[in-house]
Protein backbone atom coordinates (compact mmCIF):
# COMPACT_ATOMS: atom_id res chain seq x y z
CA UNK A 1 0.00 0.00 0.00
CA UNK A 2 1.51 4.03 -0.95
CA UNK A 3 1.55 5.98 1.79
CA UNK A 4 -0.46 9.14 1.83
CA UNK A 5 -0.96 12.50 3.44
CA UNK A 6 -3.28 12.68 6.02
CA UNK A 7 -5.42 15.17 3.71
CA UNK A 8 -5.27 12.57 0.80
CA UNK A 9 -6.51 10.18 3.08
CA UNK A 10 -9.40 12.10 4.30
CA UNK A 11 -10.13 12.50 0.76
CA UNK A 12 -10.04 8.56 -0.33
CA UNK A 13 -12.09 7.85 2.71
CA UNK A 14 -14.84 10.44 2.35
CA UNK A 15 -15.14 9.56 -2.19
CA UNK A 16 -15.10 5.63 -1.32
CA UNK A 17 -18.05 5.96 0.91
CA UNK A 18 -20.09 8.51 -1.58
CA UNK A 19 -19.34 6.49 -3.97
CA UNK A 20 -20.48 3.55 -2.37
CA UNK A 21 -22.73 3.81 -0.03
CA UNK A 22 -26.78 3.51 -0.52
CA UNK A 23 -29.51 5.73 1.50
CA UNK A 24 -31.44 3.84 4.09
CA UNK A 25 -34.72 3.13 2.75
CA UNK A 26 -37.31 5.33 5.04
CA UNK A 27 -40.33 3.50 6.57
CA UNK A 28 -43.37 4.62 5.29
CA UNK A 29 -45.84 5.77 7.68
CA UNK A 30 -48.78 3.75 6.20
CA UNK A 31 -50.16 0.48 7.17
CA UNK A 32 -47.43 -0.71 4.55
CA UNK A 33 -44.68 -3.21 5.82
CA UNK A 34 -41.54 -1.30 7.03
CA UNK A 35 -38.49 -1.30 4.95
CA UNK A 36 -35.54 -1.85 6.88
CA UNK A 37 -31.95 -0.37 5.95
CA UNK A 38 -30.00 -2.92 3.32
CA UNK A 39 -27.90 -5.67 4.53
CA UNK A 40 -24.07 -5.12 4.06
CA UNK A 41 -21.04 -7.12 3.13
CA UNK A 42 -18.20 -6.97 6.06
CA UNK A 43 -15.87 -5.14 4.72
CA UNK A 44 -12.86 -4.49 6.72
CA UNK A 45 -11.30 -1.40 6.57
CA UNK A 46 -7.18 -1.67 7.51
CA UNK A 47 -5.00 1.16 8.95
CA UNK A 48 -1.61 1.69 7.36
CA UNK A 49 1.20 2.84 10.14
CA UNK A 50 2.63 6.27 8.73
CA UNK A 51 6.25 6.32 7.44
CA UNK A 52 8.83 7.70 9.99
CA UNK A 53 9.40 11.39 9.39
CA UNK A 54 13.24 11.92 8.21
CA UNK A 55 15.15 13.90 10.85
CA UNK A 56 15.89 16.70 8.39
CA UNK A 57 11.71 17.07 7.99
CA UNK A 58 10.02 20.31 10.02
CA UNK A 59 7.58 18.95 12.68
CA UNK A 60 4.65 19.93 10.45
CA UNK A 61 5.15 18.19 7.72
CA UNK A 62 5.57 14.96 9.97
CA UNK A 63 2.10 16.19 12.04
CA UNK A 64 0.52 15.83 7.80
CA UNK A 65 2.63 12.37 7.85
CA UNK A 66 0.12 10.99 10.75
CA UNK A 67 -2.44 8.29 10.21
CA UNK A 68 -4.84 6.03 8.57
CA UNK A 69 -5.89 5.16 5.20
CA UNK A 70 -8.93 3.18 5.24
CA UNK A 71 -8.97 0.58 2.27
CA UNK A 72 -12.37 -1.52 2.27
CA UNK A 73 -12.04 -4.93 1.40
CA UNK A 74 -14.54 -8.17 1.60
CA UNK A 75 -12.83 -10.39 4.11
CA UNK A 76 -14.61 -13.29 2.48
CA UNK A 77 -13.26 -12.22 -0.86
CA UNK A 78 -10.15 -9.82 -0.47
CA UNK A 79 -8.84 -9.77 -3.99
CA UNK A 80 -12.44 -8.86 -5.42
CA UNK A 81 -13.07 -4.74 -5.59
CA UNK A 82 -15.99 -4.24 -4.14
CA UNK A 83 -18.72 -2.37 -6.22
CA UNK A 84 -22.21 -1.77 -4.93
CA UNK A 85 -23.07 -0.20 -8.15
CA UNK A 86 -23.74 -2.63 -10.43
CA UNK A 87 -27.14 -4.28 -10.90
CA UNK A 88 -26.58 -7.30 -8.59
CA UNK A 89 -26.06 -4.50 -5.43
CA UNK A 90 -29.69 -3.20 -6.22
CA UNK A 91 -31.03 -6.78 -6.54
CA UNK A 92 -33.60 -8.75 -4.30
CA UNK A 93 -31.74 -10.33 -1.51
CA UNK A 94 -34.47 -12.68 -1.05
CA UNK A 95 -34.49 -13.97 -5.23
CA UNK A 96 -30.63 -14.54 -4.18
CA UNK A 97 -32.16 -16.62 -1.26
CA UNK A 98 -34.62 -18.39 -3.14
CA UNK A 99 -32.29 -19.14 -5.87
CA UNK A 100 -29.73 -21.63 -3.24
CA UNK A 101 -32.41 -23.74 -1.94
CA UNK A 102 -31.03 -26.92 -1.92
CA UNK A 103 -32.35 -29.32 0.80
CA UNK A 104 -35.11 -31.89 0.40
CA UNK A 105 -38.37 -30.44 1.01
CA UNK A 106 -40.25 -31.75 4.38
CA UNK A 107 -43.69 -31.90 3.82
CA UNK A 108 -46.31 -32.95 7.35
CA UNK A 109 -48.73 -31.83 9.47
CA UNK A 110 -46.01 -30.52 12.23
CA UNK A 111 -45.15 -28.21 8.96
CA UNK A 112 -48.45 -26.90 8.25
CA UNK A 113 -48.65 -26.59 12.17
CA UNK A 114 -46.02 -24.20 12.24
CA UNK A 115 -46.97 -22.15 9.18
CA UNK A 116 -50.14 -21.57 10.84
CA UNK A 117 -48.29 -20.36 13.56
CA UNK A 118 -46.39 -17.64 11.48
CA UNK A 119 -49.14 -16.94 9.13
CA UNK A 120 -51.73 -15.38 12.44
CA UNK A 121 -48.30 -13.51 13.73
CA UNK A 122 -47.64 -10.79 11.02
CA UNK A 123 -46.17 -8.27 13.73
CA UNK A 124 -43.69 -10.92 14.70
CA UNK A 125 -42.63 -11.84 11.41
CA UNK A 126 -42.19 -8.60 10.68
CA UNK A 127 -40.32 -7.61 13.77
CA UNK A 128 -37.84 -10.61 12.93
CA UNK A 129 -37.33 -10.12 9.61
CA UNK A 130 -35.91 -6.80 10.11
CA UNK A 131 -33.75 -7.90 12.59
CA UNK A 132 -31.94 -10.38 10.04
CA UNK A 133 -31.68 -7.39 7.68
CA UNK A 134 -29.05 -6.47 9.64
CA UNK A 135 -27.04 -10.10 9.12
CA UNK A 136 -28.28 -11.96 6.28
CA UNK A 137 -26.13 -10.79 3.41
CA UNK A 138 -23.29 -11.82 5.36
CA UNK A 139 -24.81 -15.26 5.92
CA UNK A 140 -25.73 -15.79 2.84
CA UNK A 141 -22.39 -14.44 1.41
CA UNK A 142 -20.83 -16.87 3.31
CA UNK A 143 -22.99 -19.92 2.54
CA UNK A 144 -22.16 -19.32 -0.94
CA UNK A 145 -18.57 -19.06 -0.55
CA UNK A 146 -18.82 -22.60 1.19
CA UNK A 147 -21.59 -24.12 -1.48
CA UNK A 148 -24.27 -24.69 1.13
CA UNK A 149 -27.79 -24.59 0.69
CA UNK A 150 -29.12 -20.91 1.52
CA UNK A 151 -31.64 -22.61 3.87
CA UNK A 152 -29.60 -22.27 6.45
CA UNK A 153 -29.23 -18.22 6.66
CA UNK A 154 -33.23 -18.73 7.99
CA UNK A 155 -31.84 -20.94 10.94
CA UNK A 156 -31.43 -17.88 12.88
CA UNK A 157 -35.46 -17.44 12.46
CA UNK A 158 -36.30 -20.44 14.26
CA UNK A 159 -32.97 -20.22 17.24
CA UNK A 160 -33.27 -16.69 18.11
CA UNK A 161 -35.67 -14.44 15.73
CA UNK A 162 -32.21 -13.10 14.76
CA UNK A 163 -31.68 -11.89 18.29
CA UNK A 164 -27.92 -11.61 18.76
CA UNK A 165 -28.38 -10.80 22.49
CA UNK A 166 -30.94 -13.93 22.77
CA UNK A 167 -30.11 -15.98 25.74
CA UNK A 168 -31.97 -19.23 26.23
CA UNK A 169 -33.08 -20.86 30.07
CA UNK A 170 -30.75 -23.54 29.19
CA UNK A 171 -27.81 -20.84 28.51
CA UNK A 172 -27.67 -20.98 24.99
CA UNK A 173 -25.78 -17.36 23.72
CA UNK A 174 -26.42 -15.22 20.77
CA UNK A 175 -28.25 -15.70 17.49
CA UNK A 176 -26.90 -18.96 16.57
CA UNK A 177 -27.71 -20.00 20.27
CA UNK A 178 -24.05 -21.99 20.98
CA UNK A 179 -24.20 -23.74 24.32
CA UNK A 180 -20.99 -22.49 26.38
CA UNK A 181 -19.06 -25.56 25.79
CA UNK A 182 -19.76 -25.56 22.21
CA UNK A 183 -19.24 -22.82 21.70
CA UNK A 184 -15.60 -23.22 23.23
CA UNK A 185 -15.23 -26.38 20.72
CA UNK A 186 -15.47 -23.60 17.78
CA UNK A 187 -13.37 -21.35 19.19
CA UNK A 188 -15.55 -18.50 20.41
CA UNK A 189 -14.21 -16.62 23.08
CA UNK A 190 -15.85 -16.29 26.26
CA UNK A 191 -14.34 -14.02 29.42
CA UNK A 192 -14.92 -11.23 31.40
CA UNK A 193 -14.95 -8.94 28.92
CA UNK A 194 -16.62 -10.48 26.05
CA UNK A 195 -18.77 -13.14 24.52
CA UNK A 196 -18.02 -14.37 20.79
CA UNK A 197 -21.46 -16.68 20.66
CA UNK A 198 -22.86 -13.64 20.64
CA UNK A 199 -20.10 -11.82 17.45
CA UNK A 200 -21.86 -11.59 14.35
CA UNK A 201 -19.03 -12.66 12.25
CA UNK A 202 -17.68 -15.77 14.82
CA UNK A 203 -20.57 -16.85 15.28
CA UNK A 204 -21.33 -16.95 11.89
CA UNK A 205 -18.42 -18.79 10.82
CA UNK A 206 -18.72 -21.46 14.12
CA UNK A 207 -22.21 -22.60 12.77
CA UNK A 208 -21.48 -22.90 9.57
CA UNK A 209 -18.36 -25.09 10.55
CA UNK A 210 -20.49 -26.95 12.96
CA UNK A 211 -22.85 -27.28 10.02
CA UNK A 212 -21.03 -28.75 7.82
CA UNK A 213 -18.92 -31.09 9.83
CA UNK A 214 -22.63 -32.31 11.01
CA UNK A 215 -23.50 -33.21 7.50
CA UNK A 216 -20.46 -34.73 6.74
CA UNK A 217 -21.13 -37.08 9.22
CA UNK A 218 -24.88 -37.82 8.46
CA UNK A 219 -24.85 -36.96 5.28
CA UNK A 220 -28.41 -35.83 5.71
CA UNK A 221 -29.40 -32.05 5.98
CA UNK A 222 -32.53 -33.12 7.95
CA UNK A 223 -30.17 -35.34 10.81
CA UNK A 224 -27.49 -32.43 10.78
CA UNK A 225 -30.33 -30.21 11.68
CA UNK A 226 -31.56 -31.94 14.14
CA UNK A 227 -27.73 -32.99 15.40
CA UNK A 228 -27.36 -29.05 16.08
CA UNK A 229 -30.29 -28.63 18.12
CA UNK A 230 -30.11 -31.72 20.09
CA UNK A 231 -26.34 -32.85 19.45
CA UNK A 232 -25.20 -35.54 17.50
CA UNK A 233 -24.76 -38.52 20.30
CA UNK A 234 -28.21 -38.57 20.25
CA UNK A 235 -29.02 -38.05 17.18
CA UNK A 236 -26.49 -41.26 16.91
CA UNK A 237 -28.28 -43.33 19.51
CA UNK A 238 -31.56 -42.74 17.77
CA UNK A 239 -30.61 -43.98 14.23
CA UNK A 240 -28.61 -47.00 15.91
CA UNK A 241 -32.60 -47.84 17.84
CA UNK A 242 -34.11 -47.80 14.85
CA UNK A 243 -30.98 -49.77 12.74
CA UNK A 244 -31.89 -52.40 15.93
CA UNK A 245 -35.16 -52.35 15.02
CA UNK A 246 -35.31 -52.56 11.28
CA UNK A 247 -36.97 -49.26 11.28
CA UNK A 248 -36.63 -46.33 8.62
CA UNK A 249 -33.56 -44.23 9.95
CA UNK A 250 -34.83 -40.71 8.45
CA UNK A 251 -35.54 -37.50 10.50
CA UNK A 252 -39.26 -38.16 10.57
CA UNK A 253 -38.59 -41.62 11.71
CA UNK A 254 -36.75 -41.08 14.15
CA UNK A 255 -37.92 -40.71 18.35
CA UNK A 256 -36.95 -37.31 18.97
CA UNK A 257 -38.09 -35.16 21.83
CA UNK A 258 -40.79 -32.51 20.97
CA UNK A 259 -38.63 -29.69 20.18
CA UNK A 260 -36.29 -31.41 17.70
CA UNK A 261 -39.53 -33.25 16.26
CA UNK A 262 -40.67 -29.29 15.46
CA UNK A 263 -37.03 -27.93 14.80
CA UNK A 264 -37.20 -28.80 10.61
CA UNK A 265 -40.80 -28.43 10.20
CA UNK A 266 -40.25 -24.90 11.75
CA UNK A 267 -37.43 -24.36 9.02
CA UNK A 268 -39.60 -25.61 6.64
CA UNK A 269 -42.09 -23.39 7.22
CA UNK A 270 -40.09 -20.28 6.94
CA UNK A 271 -38.69 -21.31 3.71
CA UNK A 272 -42.13 -21.61 2.37
CA UNK A 273 -43.16 -18.10 3.86
CA UNK A 274 -39.82 -17.08 1.83
CA UNK A 275 -40.67 -18.57 -1.14
CA UNK A 276 -44.83 -17.51 -1.21
CA UNK A 277 -45.05 -14.98 1.08
CA UNK A 278 -48.18 -13.86 0.11
CA UNK A 279 -50.00 -17.48 0.46
CA UNK A 280 -50.12 -16.61 3.89
CA UNK A 281 -51.20 -13.45 3.61
CA UNK A 282 -47.92 -11.75 4.53
CA UNK A 283 -45.20 -9.48 2.98
CA UNK A 284 -41.32 -9.46 3.47
CA UNK A 285 -39.72 -6.16 3.95
CA UNK A 286 -37.05 -5.67 0.24
CA UNK A 287 -33.63 -6.57 1.31
CA UNK A 288 -30.76 -5.04 -1.04
CA UNK A 289 -28.44 -7.48 -2.63
CA UNK A 290 -25.36 -5.42 -0.87
CA UNK A 291 -24.05 -5.22 2.75
CA UNK A 292 -25.46 -3.53 5.94
CA UNK A 293 -21.94 -3.19 7.87
CA UNK A 294 -18.31 -2.30 7.50
CA UNK A 295 -15.81 -4.10 9.75
CA UNK A 296 -13.57 -1.10 11.22
CA UNK A 297 -10.36 -1.85 13.07
CA UNK A 298 -10.16 -0.79 16.65
CA UNK A 299 -6.56 0.38 18.29
CA UNK A 300 -6.75 1.73 21.26
CA UNK A 301 -9.38 0.51 23.95
CA UNK A 302 -12.69 2.92 23.93
CA UNK A 303 -15.68 3.18 25.86
CA UNK A 304 -18.41 1.75 23.96
CA UNK A 305 -20.82 4.97 24.81
CA UNK A 306 -18.10 6.85 23.23
CA UNK A 307 -17.56 4.82 20.21
CA UNK A 308 -21.43 5.01 19.27
CA UNK A 309 -20.54 8.58 19.33
CA UNK A 310 -17.89 8.27 17.04
CA UNK A 311 -20.19 6.84 15.00
CA UNK A 312 -23.08 8.82 14.87
CA UNK A 313 -25.86 6.48 16.15
CA UNK A 314 -27.62 5.49 18.94
CA UNK A 315 -26.03 3.10 21.55
CA UNK A 316 -28.13 0.43 21.06
CA UNK A 317 -27.96 -0.01 17.18
CA UNK A 318 -23.81 0.18 17.90
CA UNK A 319 -24.74 -3.03 20.56
CA UNK A 320 -27.00 -4.63 17.85
CA UNK A 321 -23.63 -5.00 15.83
CA UNK A 322 -21.49 -5.76 18.72
CA UNK A 323 -23.53 -7.43 20.95
CA UNK A 324 -20.23 -9.59 22.45
CA UNK A 325 -18.68 -7.10 24.56
CA UNK A 326 -20.19 -7.55 28.10
CA UNK A 327 -18.63 -4.79 29.56
CA UNK A 328 -18.98 -1.09 28.87
CA UNK A 329 -15.31 -0.51 27.23
CA UNK A 330 -14.00 -2.03 24.33
CA UNK A 331 -10.25 -3.52 24.51
CA UNK A 332 -8.45 -3.32 21.29
CA UNK A 333 -6.28 -6.21 22.20
CA UNK A 334 -9.34 -8.70 22.45
CA UNK A 335 -11.72 -7.07 19.72
CA UNK A 336 -9.59 -5.41 16.95
CA UNK A 337 -12.36 -4.55 15.09
CA UNK A 338 -16.54 -3.18 15.44
CA UNK A 339 -18.73 -3.53 13.00
CA UNK A 340 -20.49 -0.54 11.94
CA UNK A 341 -23.66 0.64 9.84
CA UNK A 342 -21.47 2.26 5.68
CA UNK A 343 -22.92 5.48 5.90
CA UNK A 344 -21.21 5.70 9.70
CA UNK A 345 -17.57 4.19 9.40
CA UNK A 346 -16.47 7.41 7.72
CA UNK A 347 -17.60 9.46 10.75
CA UNK A 348 -16.37 6.92 12.96
CA UNK A 349 -12.97 7.51 11.53
CA UNK A 350 -13.03 11.00 11.51
CA UNK A 351 -13.90 11.24 14.60
CA UNK A 352 -11.41 8.99 15.90
CA UNK A 353 -9.02 10.65 14.50
CA UNK A 354 -9.80 14.33 15.63
CA UNK A 355 -10.46 12.83 20.00
CA UNK A 356 -7.66 14.10 21.63
CA UNK A 357 -7.38 12.71 25.42
CA UNK A 358 -8.36 8.98 26.59
CA UNK A 359 -10.94 7.08 24.63
CA UNK A 360 -11.52 5.07 27.61
CA UNK A 361 -12.54 5.49 31.05
CA UNK A 362 -12.09 2.46 31.81
CA UNK A 363 -9.10 -0.50 32.80
CA UNK A 364 -8.65 -3.94 34.07
CA UNK A 365 -6.98 -5.02 37.27
CA UNK A 366 -5.68 -8.11 38.64
CA UNK A 367 -7.14 -9.39 41.82
CA UNK A 368 -3.11 -10.25 43.73
CA UNK A 369 -5.28 -12.58 46.37
CA UNK A 370 -8.92 -12.94 47.78
CA UNK A 371 -10.35 -10.17 48.36
CA UNK A 372 -13.72 -8.77 50.13
CA UNK A 373 -15.28 -6.27 47.26
CA UNK A 374 -15.54 -3.54 50.13
CA UNK A 375 -11.51 -3.30 50.25
CA UNK A 376 -11.26 -3.80 46.36
CA UNK A 377 -13.55 -0.50 45.84
CA UNK A 378 -11.31 1.11 48.42
CA UNK A 379 -7.87 0.07 46.64
CA UNK A 380 -9.32 1.74 43.01
CA UNK A 381 -11.15 4.92 44.59
CA UNK A 382 -14.98 3.66 43.88
CA UNK A 383 -17.94 2.67 45.38
CA UNK A 384 -18.54 -0.87 46.79
CA UNK A 385 -22.09 -1.02 44.88
CA UNK A 386 -20.33 0.69 41.75
CA UNK A 387 -17.68 -2.30 41.74
CA UNK A 388 -20.33 -5.01 42.37
CA UNK A 389 -22.20 -3.71 39.88
CA UNK A 390 -19.93 -3.26 36.90
CA UNK A 391 -18.40 -6.69 37.85
CA UNK A 392 -21.44 -8.78 38.33
CA UNK A 393 -20.54 -9.52 42.07
CA UNK A 394 -23.33 -10.45 44.19
CA UNK A 395 -23.74 -10.24 47.62
CA UNK A 396 -21.73 -12.33 50.26
CA UNK A 397 -19.20 -13.12 47.87
CA UNK A 398 -15.00 -13.09 47.82
CA UNK A 399 -13.16 -12.14 44.72
CA UNK A 400 -10.87 -14.70 44.22
CA UNK A 401 -6.80 -14.50 43.35
CA UNK A 402 -6.71 -14.03 39.76
CA UNK A 403 -9.96 -12.70 39.37
CA UNK A 404 -9.86 -9.60 36.70
CA UNK A 405 -11.96 -6.53 37.74
CA UNK A 406 -12.79 -3.71 35.31
CA UNK A 407 -11.97 -0.62 37.43
CA UNK A 408 -11.64 3.33 36.37
CA UNK A 409 -8.67 4.21 34.77
CA UNK A 410 -6.71 6.57 36.78
CA UNK A 411 -4.50 9.19 35.57
CA UNK A 412 -1.56 6.51 36.17
CA UNK A 413 -3.23 3.93 35.00
CA UNK A 414 -3.64 5.13 31.56
CA UNK A 415 -2.09 2.12 29.13
CA UNK A 416 -4.29 0.02 27.20
CA UNK A 417 -5.68 -3.41 28.87
CA UNK A 418 -2.22 -6.35 27.65
CA UNK A 419 -3.31 -8.99 25.21
CA UNK A 420 -3.09 -11.36 27.83
CA UNK A 421 -5.53 -10.24 29.88
CA UNK A 422 -8.43 -9.30 27.40
CA UNK A 423 -8.15 -12.93 26.40
CA UNK A 424 -7.93 -14.67 29.41
CA UNK A 425 -9.99 -12.45 31.87
CA UNK A 426 -12.05 -14.46 34.24
CA UNK A 427 -14.00 -13.64 37.21
CA UNK A 428 -14.21 -16.01 40.29
CA UNK A 429 -15.71 -15.97 43.44
CA UNK A 430 -15.81 -17.81 46.65
CA UNK A 431 -18.86 -17.87 49.97
CA UNK A 432 -18.10 -14.84 51.94
CA UNK A 433 -18.15 -16.81 55.32
CA UNK A 434 -17.67 -15.42 59.00
CA UNK A 435 -15.29 -17.83 60.79
CA UNK A 436 -16.19 -20.84 62.25
CA UNK A 437 -14.33 -23.35 64.07
CA UNK A 438 -14.33 -27.31 64.92
CA UNK A 439 -16.09 -28.71 67.43
CA UNK A 440 -16.17 -32.48 67.99
CA UNK A 441 -17.88 -34.45 70.64
CA UNK A 442 -19.32 -38.57 71.92
CA UNK A 443 -22.79 -38.84 71.10
CA UNK A 444 -25.28 -39.39 73.36
CA UNK A 445 -28.34 -42.20 73.88
CA UNK A 446 -30.85 -40.28 71.92
CA UNK A 447 -28.88 -38.07 69.87
CA UNK A 448 -29.75 -37.78 66.35
CA UNK A 449 -29.16 -35.33 63.15
CA UNK A 450 -32.38 -33.70 64.04
CA UNK A 451 -31.82 -33.20 67.76
CA UNK A 452 -27.67 -31.77 67.52
CA UNK A 453 -29.14 -29.19 64.74
CA UNK A 454 -31.83 -28.20 67.31
CA UNK A 455 -28.96 -27.50 70.20
CA UNK A 456 -26.94 -25.90 68.26
CA UNK A 457 -29.31 -23.96 65.92
CA UNK A 458 -27.69 -25.06 62.59
CA UNK A 459 -29.57 -27.37 59.50
CA UNK A 460 -29.71 -30.51 59.93
CA UNK A 461 -28.75 -30.78 56.14
CA UNK A 462 -25.61 -29.33 57.09
CA UNK A 463 -25.52 -32.03 60.34
CA UNK A 464 -25.83 -34.93 58.24
CA UNK A 465 -23.62 -33.68 55.46
CA UNK A 466 -20.56 -32.95 57.71
CA UNK A 467 -21.17 -36.51 59.31
CA UNK A 468 -21.73 -38.24 56.05
CA UNK A 469 -24.92 -39.17 57.23
CA UNK A 470 -28.61 -39.47 56.47
CA UNK A 471 -30.70 -36.19 57.50
CA UNK A 472 -32.92 -38.72 59.35
CA UNK A 473 -29.88 -40.71 60.85
CA UNK A 474 -29.80 -41.20 64.53
CA UNK A 475 -26.29 -41.22 65.78
CA UNK A 476 -25.07 -44.56 67.48
CA UNK A 477 -23.93 -43.75 71.84
CA UNK A 478 -20.20 -42.38 71.89
CA UNK A 479 -20.15 -42.25 67.80
CA UNK A 480 -18.17 -38.88 66.75
CA UNK A 481 -19.99 -35.98 65.83
CA UNK A 482 -18.80 -33.34 64.56
CA UNK A 483 -20.00 -29.64 63.48
CA UNK A 484 -19.18 -26.25 62.56
CA UNK A 485 -19.82 -23.26 64.64
CA UNK A 486 -19.54 -19.76 63.88
CA UNK A 487 -17.52 -17.71 66.02
CA UNK A 488 -18.76 -14.77 68.26
CA UNK A 489 -17.70 -11.67 67.61
CA UNK A 490 -15.56 -10.21 71.45
CA UNK A 491 -17.19 -8.27 73.26
CA UNK A 492 -15.55 -4.69 73.33
CA UNK A 493 -15.39 -4.13 77.04
CA UNK A 494 -13.75 -7.35 79.38
CA UNK A 495 -15.40 -9.83 81.04
CA UNK A 496 -15.25 -10.65 84.71
CA UNK A 497 -13.92 -14.03 84.48
CA UNK A 498 -12.37 -16.16 81.33
CA UNK A 499 -15.12 -18.79 81.52
CA UNK A 500 -17.65 -16.13 80.56
CA UNK A 501 -16.22 -16.02 76.78
CA UNK A 502 -17.27 -19.77 76.22
CA UNK A 503 -20.64 -19.12 77.38
CA UNK A 504 -21.82 -17.76 73.53
CA UNK A 505 -21.65 -21.93 72.28
CA UNK A 506 -24.07 -24.03 74.31
CA UNK A 507 -22.54 -26.99 75.13
CA UNK A 508 -23.90 -29.98 74.27
CA UNK A 509 -25.96 -32.36 76.51
CA UNK A 510 -23.37 -34.03 79.24
CA UNK A 511 -23.95 -37.85 79.93
CA UNK A 512 -21.46 -40.13 81.37
CA UNK A 513 -20.81 -41.67 77.44
CA UNK A 514 -20.90 -37.69 75.98
CA UNK A 515 -18.40 -35.50 77.63
CA UNK A 516 -17.33 -33.12 74.90
CA UNK A 517 -14.02 -32.31 73.57
CA UNK A 518 -13.53 -29.30 71.59
CA UNK A 519 -10.44 -29.27 68.71
CA UNK A 520 -10.49 -25.87 67.91
CA UNK A 521 -8.44 -25.31 64.61
CA UNK A 522 -8.51 -21.26 63.20
CA UNK A 523 -7.26 -22.63 59.73
CA UNK A 524 -10.18 -25.03 59.63
CA UNK A 525 -12.93 -24.06 57.30
CA UNK A 526 -16.55 -26.06 57.32
CA UNK A 527 -17.93 -27.94 53.66
CA UNK A 528 -18.95 -25.91 51.34
CA UNK A 529 -22.89 -25.57 51.80
CA UNK A 530 -25.13 -27.06 49.16
CA UNK A 531 -28.43 -25.04 48.26
CA UNK A 532 -30.02 -27.81 50.12
CA UNK A 533 -28.17 -27.05 53.27
CA UNK A 534 -28.42 -23.13 53.24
Amino acid sequence: MHRRSLALCALLALSLVAGCATPPTETPASDAPAVVAPVERPIAIEKVAPPEPAASEPAATAATEEAAVPVPVDPLRPEVQVDLNDEAARADLWMRVRRGFAMPNLDNDRVRNREQWYATRPDYVQRMTERGARYLFHIVEELERRGMPTELALLPFIESAFNPEAMSSAKASGMWQFMPATGRDFALKQNVFRDDRRDVLASTRAALDYLSKLYAQFGDWHLALAAYNWGEGSVRRAIARNQRAGLPTDYSSLRMPNETQFYVPKLQAVKNIVLHPDAYSLSLPPLSNHPYFLSVPITRDIDVDLAAKFAGIPTDEFKSLNPQMNKPVILAAGTPQVLLPYDNASAFIQQMSLHRGPMASWTARVAPKTVRPVDAARQVGMSEAQLREINRIPPRMLVRAGSTLLVPRAAHRQADVSEKIAENAMMTLTPDQPAQRRVSFKAGKKDSVASIARRYKIGAVQVAQWNNVDVSASFKPGQSVLVYLTNTPTRSRPTRHASAARKSVPPPTRTASNKPTERVAKTDKAPARTAAGE
